[in-house]
């Protein structure tokens, strides 16, 4: 949970990412070997970070020692110099100014830096920061695991080779790099929201982290639509979080949900975000669709209530914007909650073939719903059991096995 703040400021002290990551793991193995006989201290977060950055200075020293670049000892000076801000010059007195303010959304921004190709900024980001796995970066891109090891192997090697400042981009630098940003956080946000391996449903610590980075994302760029979007978008499917698990854990399908649960301010606080990136007149971006979506079934208070003509409309918006599978799967669930199963199912098996959906779960989930809504059900029950053996979550399999025998 804290391991991207600690890579952060070691990110900062170092600037290099590969020996960053190194110090903090370091730093953990020292504790999983004192704590057990020691305790864990009070205070768990600081005292890790205080190990890391200890280590990170006697880094900085034998740099030193090697006759190298004047290593960045002044870090802790450049701390007290920021309290001072009203007496630097102007020069630093405007870096001062374009600061991000936030370790863990700077890194993220120096790790999206243009050097490095957009797959490779968000794989390195994700892997880092965004405290996901490999494995499930890959299920994220629907690739291979070696692929994505490849991808964060070779950003590593050119940011390092680049010589890359580790320092907060400046105002002008922002919008280049602003697309990778909100990629990561939504696919942070989305690994939190469904976890895509393990025990548990969701992840709430990754949704929050996402949901927060957002914020202070909106904060520093107030006139971009799309991080409006994204917010809104985050606000309000984090709303439902209550709803969507039950008393033992299980997964709540959004149909099946009580909507008295659903978190009232952050559906305002998400309608309020969608409102600031609809009032910029160009037209909602993919992520501000994806608000509006989940705007649509907000405003529904029961789920009967719901306007599927409208987000069918929007899905379709979204698949001429961002064409992709997974967009064409969520538009026939869509279409068949509009128009029939049937509309659906004509969509679903358009993508039988598509590569990228060759090993994903839900491609047979919602075909096996389909069917079932068609009085198919040995078709169904064979879809569900297919889509049970592809899930890497326990929850989702005990869902779709249990659907499985319900046909």
């Amino acid at each position: 949970m804290e391991s991207a703040k600690i890579i952060a400021v070691l990110a900062r002290m170092l600037r290099d990412v590969g020996q960053a990551e190194e110090l903090a793991q370091d730093a953990l193995v020292l504790a999983l070997e004192r704590w057990p006989d020691s305790g864990v201290p009070e205070q768990p977060a600081a005292w890790l970070t205080t190990v890391a950055k200890n280590r990170a200075l006697d880094a900085l020293r034998r740099r030193q020692l090697h006759q190298e670049k004047e290593p960045q000892l002044s870090y802790e000076i450049d701390l007290q110099l920021q309290d001072a801000a009203p007496n630097l010059d102007h020069a630093v007195a405007d870096a001062l100014e374009n600061d991000i303010g936030d370790d863990v959304l700077r890194l993220v921004f120096v790790a999206c830096h243009p050097v490095l190709p957009t797959d490779g900024r968000v794989a390195l980001t994700l892997r880092m920061l965004g405290g996901l796995s490999t494995e499930e970066i890959a299920r994220a891109f629907l690739v291979p695991e070696k692929t994505v090891a490849q991808r964060i192997v070779r950003a590593k090697r050119t940011l390092a080779e680049a010589k890359v400042p580790f320092e907060a981009p400046r105002a002008h630098e922002l919008r280049e790099r602003l697309a990778s940003v909100l990629q990561v956080i939504y696919l942070i946000y989305n690994e939190g929201y469904s976890a895509s391996a393990g025990a548990d449903w969701m992840r709430p610590a990754l949704c929050e982290e996402a949901l927060r980075l957002g914020r202070v994302l909106a904060g520093l760029q107030p006139d971009e639509p799309e991080v409006h979007g994204l917010v809104a978008l985050m606000e309000i499917q984090s709303s439902r979080a209550r709803a969507r698990v039950g008393p033992a854990g299980e997964p709540i399908l959004l149909l099946e949900q009580d909507r008295a649960r659903w978190d009232q301010l952050l559906i305002r606080r998400g309608l309020a975000a969608l409102a600031r990136a609809e009032q910029n007149g160009r037209g909602l971006g993919p992520y501000g669709l994806q608000a509006a979506i989940a705007a649509c079934h907000a405003r529904a208070r029961q789920a009967q209530d719901t306007d599927w003509p409208r987000i069918a409309a929007l899905y379709d918006a979204l698949a001429q914007l961002s064409p992709s599978p997974i967009v064409e799967l969520n538009r026939a669930v869509a279409l068949s909650m509009a128009y029939g199963p049937q509309a659906g199912l004509e969509v679903v098996d358009g993508l039988l073939e598509a590569p990228a959906l060759k090993h994903y779960h839900l491609l047979p989930s919602v075909r096996g719903d389909l069917l079932a809504k068609l009085g198919r059900h040995d078709e169904a029950r064979l879809e569900f059991s297919r889509a049970a053996s592809l899930t890497q979550n326990e929850r989702e399999r005990q869902l779709l096995l249990a659907r499985a025998q319900a046909h």
